[in-house]
């Protein structure tokens, strides 16, 4: 399933954040969205998943407008998981999950065995299949972003994006969600777009790296053709050397 933009352009209240955007997001990949705050990283994802109209330009999902797609279809093929999401106040881990197949059922329509399939196999992938039944308020914070992360991976669209998913997180729960997510790309071809904020863990985990700045898109590529230092003083003004992490040889940022 392709997703791409053709001279994308958004802004709020006059004020331009991103110009004149095109870029591919490859199928069956990790992505990771980068840049310093302020920069348009969570509004290029919001336009993405058709959360915000564009100022000009298009999204375009196997080459169709998103803004021209049929809402249920749209979410039978996309997920998204917003950076701060809200549960109804006692919600159960198990519940929380079964919102995930919403798109798949009608207003009226029975819990079918597919949609227990795909809960059960949601919470396994996450490792929360003994605690379905907990209070999702009762869980640690890593936790509770896996449950959130077994939401929408019960919604078995072909596409995920999610901004800031490892916002809050230590780095203990910020490894074990990437790495979850990582997984469940290399085992099904789950194309992953993400919002993140720290740029090693992003070039460890990510196939591509798109790289904003406050003037927009800096760099586009594999990690080690992003993550070097004349992209990093453009975008962050940020004067760094890099080198190669010693376990997995991937760009690794040090500043200077």
């Amino acid at each position: 399933m392709s997703l791409r933009t053709e001279g994308l352009s958004l802004g709020y209240d006059r004020r331009s954040v991103i110009e004149g955007l095109d870029l591919e997001v490859p199928e069956g990949q990790m992505t990771a969205i980068l840049g310093p705050n302020g920069c348009g990283k969570s509004t290029l994802l919001k336009a993405l998943a058709r959360l915000i109209q564009p100022v000009a330009g298009r999204v375009l999902l196997d080459g169709t407008d998103v803004h021209r797609t049929n809402t249920r279809m749209l979410a039978r093929r996309m997920a998204i998981l917003p950076q701060a999401p809200v549960a109804p106040e006692g919600i159960s881990v198990g519940d929380l999950v079964r919102r995930g197949r919403t798109p798949w059922r009608g207003a009226l329509s029975p819990w079918r065995e597919a949609d227990a399939q795909a809960c059960a196999s949601a919470l396994e992938a996450v490792g929360l299949g003994e605690l379905e039944e907990r209070p999702l308020n009762e869980l640690s914070g890593g936790q509770r972003q896996r449950a959130w992360i077994a939401l929408v991976l019960a919604q078995t669209t072909p596409l995920l994006l999610l901004d800031e998913p490892t916002t809050f997180l230590d780095l203990v729960h910020q490894i074990e969600v990437l790495g979850l997510l990582r997984r469940r790309n290399r085992e099904t071809g789950l194309t992953v777009v993400s919002v993140l904020h720290d740029l090693n863990l992003a070039a460890r985990y990510s196939d591509q790296l798109v790289l904003l700045g406050r003037e927009g898109l800096v760099a586009v590529g594999a990690p080690a053709d992003v993550l070097v230092p004349e992209h990093l003083k453009t975008a962050f003004g940020l004067s760094a050397q890099v080198v190669p992490d010693p376990v997995t040889g991937t760009p690794m940022v040090i500043p200077l």
